[in-house]
């Protein structure tokens, strides 16, 4: 972990936002970060891609960092990208930004709702909110997939076929809720670590391959017809 808070050199060429910059973006998240954690990680991933912050495969590589690792996910999450934007202080503004009106939301939600939870209007709009967390998750799955796999179908079928199947695989073991989320990435990461292994990558070069010299005996075709011209 102590390397991805490094500053890596692929990052954006864009310079690195201010603190204020950090904090009042994580606090427009935090204020709006209604419907659970699907909806808090869409804000995160948007804030980040839109700013050109980080790139699409550098947060999902900074997401698996935050979920082999023990704690609040979105939080580690919050604390690895503020690092990287800023070290320990962009650390400090990205946590408060997301946790303050977080906080005072939840004390004062959880004392008003107590008086409301049983109108039928809230009890219909609590129920609205599951259907929609289902579907921001399925977009997010959707945005962070789509480069990865650009990525493999670039490498060749078999590499497609390859991360297909990982993702396959944890989906599956995810599904049956008898795996810890920590042993389905290992396994994946091992896994993937073998067919990638296995399954060869197209070659980066074979699209540009030279042609192939011309023969100093053979005549070009600007020769040829120069000399038929000279018939003439």
């Amino acid at each position: 972990m102590a390397k991805h808070f490094a500053k890596n050199p692929l990052k954006s060429s864009k310079s690195d936002p201010s603190l204020w910059k950090i904090f009042s973006t994580w606090l427009i998240m935090g204020i709006q970060s209604f419907g659970g954690g699907s909806s808090t990680f869409f804000l995160i991933h948007q804030s980040c891609i839109k700013n050109g912050w980080i790139t699409e495969e550098e947060f999902v590589r900074t997401w698996a960092l935050a979920q082999i690792s023990p704690g609040i996910n979105l939080l580690k999450l919050t604390v690895l990208v503020g690092h990287r934007l800023r070290g320990w202080p962009g650390l400090a503004a990205g946590a408060a930004g997301l946790l303050i009106p977080s906080a005072l939301i939840t004390v004062l939600m959880t004392a008003g709702f107590s008086l409301i939870r049983d109108q039928p209007i809230v009890q219909s709009a609590m129920k609205g909110i599951l259907p929609a967390t289902i579907g921001l998750s399925l977009a997010m799955a959707y945005q962070m997939g789509q480069p990865l796999l650009a990525r493999a179908f670039k490498e060749g079928r078999p590499r497609l076929a390859a991360n297909l199947g990982v993702m396959v695989l944890a989906g599956l073991l995810m599904a049956s809720a008898v795996v810890s989320p920590v042993l389905i990435l290992l396994i994946a990461g091992g896994t993937a670590m073998l067919l990638m292994t296995v399954v060869p990558a197209r070659a980066a070069h074979a699209a540009h391959a030279a042609p192939e010299p011309r023969s100093l005996d053979a005549p070009s075709a600007g020769d040829a017809r120069r000399d038929k011209a000279g018939g003439q």
